[in-house]
């Protein structure tokens, strides 16, 4: 995991935490209305709370498994773990970068993709100028890695 994706999680825990107690008066709250057997408030505060705790949970087991590697203080030539790849599409010229991040950490939306997804593994280990071929649910694509970063 990167050293920006374990403080992201750090940020998550610390806010489910502080959003506990709130849950747990939104319960007390939606007890006070009477039998809880039909109390649709009651029921949807109890699910809530179970979702922020398995979630909790999910995050601390993460953080305690968590081997957090800072990319600027990698380097190198080739493409692996942490690195951000400028890519050429060689079918239509379009120009994509990805930084390659844990799984927890991936969203493509904002550029970063699985260490463990086609593109990435297509990369690693890859040099600027290599084309490599990647097999992705939308079929065969192309690309030449134009730049590697260490951000």
């Amino acid at each position: 995991m990167t050293l920006q994706g374990h403080q992201a999680l750090k940020e998550e825990l610390a806010r489910l935490k502080a959003e506990m107690p709130k849950i747990s008066q939104e319960i007390g709250v939606a007890r006070d209305h009477g039998d809880i057997k039909e109390n649709a408030e009651y029921h949807a505060a109890k699910e809530k709370q179970g979702m922020t705790v398995a979630r909790i949970a999910e995050i601390e087991d993460k953080l305690a498994r968590a081997d957090v590697i800072d990319p600027k203080q990698l380097g190198g030539d080739r493409v692996k773990f942490g690195a951000t790849v400028e890519l050429e599409s060689i079918d239509d010229g379009k120009m994509v970068t990805y930084r390659i991040v844990g799984s927890e950490e991936a969203d493509l939306a904002n550029g970063t993709i699985s260490v463990t997804s086609p593109v990435a593994k297509a990369l690693i280990n890859r040099e600027v100028g290599d084309e490599v071929k990647v097999k992705a649910p939308g079929g065969l694509r192309e690309y030449e890695i134009v730049d590697i970063t260490w951000e």
